[in-house]
């Protein structure tokens, strides 16, 4: 599916789900959720439980694409969101948020780095962008181990780009042949070759990238920022079931606290895929 055709879907997918503390008639905060697919956005439910539990009434909302993202920060639409990197970094160079916590996986990881996947007996990746020269090349759009990392080796001419929903997607795309190589997350390479042994890892990123931080909007009260972050970081010391609900449904270990020195390498990437203060979410 193009990427143009996957954000009209997407755009007709909203969920709204709020959870009220006390007699407040209003949220707290509303956080905006990336997805694929509506349908993961029910892996974050408990957590908003847990909000509700703490005295934090949340709202989440479902974006259709980042420009969408930008544009509801900017105009304070919505107050924070759980993102990619790729997308965080870039709200972070054109002002707009900032990081404040970001989930530690349950084997303990909290950053990934890109890798690239081709059948097996494939050249190795020589290390400059013209080795994708005539292939057709599938990733995930303007996420950082998928189109940044791509976009940021320099030019190349591709056969054929191919956008797919998420790196799973893009992993399928290879596995059935319509690609000859593929962008995707080190993560997801890890949990899911063993359903691939036609494929292969040709290069592995040295750099890492923060994995699903949250980031706020500058507009947003500190004071709420620091109620929100101060819950998140002491889940892990919390035994309540609403807790560890939310952890078994995240499948996370705890919450950390996270800065843009954190985004160091990631900023490198984007900053030479060409993502500056004014760019628009498009190559």
């Amino acid at each position: 599916m193009n990427f143009g055709k996957l954000v009209s879907s997407l755009s007709l997918v909203v969920l709204m789900v709020c959870i009220m503390a006390g007699t407040s008639p209003a949220a707290d905060l509303t956080i905006a959720l990336q997805l694929a697919q509506a349908s993961e956005g029910k892996k974050y439910l408990p957590l908003l439980e847990y909000l509700g539990k703490k005295g934090i009434s949340a709202t989440f909302q479902t974006v259709p694409d980042y420009r969408a993202a930008a544009t509801m920060f900017a105009t304070g639409k919505v107050d924070a969101m759980f993102s990619g990197s790729g997308v965080a970094g870039t709200m972070i160079i054109k002002g707009l948020a900032y990081p404040v916590v970001r989930p530690v996986n349950q084997d303990g990881t909290s950053t990934y780095a890109a890798v690239i996947v081709a059948p097996k007996n494939s050249p190795k990746f020589s290390g400059k962008a013209d080795y994708f020269n005539g292939k057709k090349v599938v990733f995930a759009p303007l996420a950082s181990a998928g189109e940044i990392y791509f976009r940021s080796l320099g030019p190349s001419k591709p056969s054929l780009i191919i956008t797919a929903a998420n790196h799973g997607a893009a992993l399928e795309s290879l596995a059935r042949g319509d690609a000859d190589v593929a962008i995707i997350k080190n993560h997801v390479w890890n949990k899911e070759k063993g359903k691939y042994p036609q494929l292969e890892m040709i290069h592995e990123d040295k750099g890492q990238n923060p994995d699903g931080t949250l980031i706020v909007s500058k507009k947003m009260n500190p004071a709420i920022v620091q109620r929100v972050s101060g819950v998140l970081l002491a889940i892990k010391d919390d035994s309540t079931s609403e807790a560890v609900a939310a952890q078994e449904s995240l499948k996370i270990s705890e919450f950390i606290k996270t800065t843009e020195d954190d985004f160091k390498y990631t900023f490198v990437i984007l900053k030479k895929a060409g993502v500056t203060p004014e760019w628009e979410f498009k190559f």
